[in-house]
């Protein structure tokens, strides 16, 4: 029988989020200590949490005011936080400035999306939000299982080789693209109001 809607603070989609927000730390950990497989299978736990805590919110009502902001606030922890920790580990593919990238765009939206809701106006997710969290996440796994086959005795695999630059490439060019798209919208909602 499924659980009925709760509005308390204490419930699956929350619990899950501080799951991951602890599972973030355990991946910022690892990383300096050369960690990069158990970091990659921490990181992708945690990544799965996501998907599965705005499922269950959605599915059994229990979007929670708590859950609107603490939610997004780890997952911008956990992206930014394990771009920032690769960009200073040599040959993880991810470069200063596309960590700078990946961040500028995260405060840029909360502070967007902080500002339309306080006025009334409704700033949900784009698609291209989704996606770009999607490529972001791709970038992160190749990049530590490079890492990872770097530190090893043997050559990388040529699939990593095409793999790592792609999907950090790919996670770069979303987060601008989605970033302008939430820039546009804002201007539209901004420009209702005026």
């Amino acid at each position: 029988m499924p659980p009925s809607p709760s509005s308390t603070i204490l419930n699956v989609p929350n619990v899950l989020t501080t799951a991951r927000f602890v599972l973030a730390i355990v991946v910022f950990v690892l990383i300096p200590l050369q960690q990069y497989l158990a970091a990659t299978v921490v990181f992708v736990i945690a990544a799965g949490t996501d998907w599965l805590d705005g499922w269950w919110a959605r599915k059994y009502s229990q979007i929670t005011k708590l859950g609107r902001i603490f939610d997004p606030f780890v997952d911008k922890i956990i992206i930014c936080g394990t771009f920032i920790f690769l960009a200073a580990e040599g040959g993880s593919g991810i470069a200063p400035w596309m960590a700078v990238v990946v961040m500028a765009r995260e405060m840029l939206v909360t502070a967007l999306r902080g500002f339309i809701e306080q006025q009334g106006g409704d700033f949900s997710a784009q698609m291209s939000g989704k996606l770009k969290m999607v490529f972001q996440c791709a970038a992160v796994v190749a990049s530590l299982l490079a890492l990872y086959h770097y530190h090893l005795p043997v050559t990388q695999p040529t699939w990593l080789k095409w793999a790592l630059p792609i999907s950090v490439w790919l996670a770069v060019i979303s987060t601008v693209w989605s970033g302008l798209e939430y820039i546009v919208a804002a201007a539209r909602i901004l420009g209702r109001k005026t």
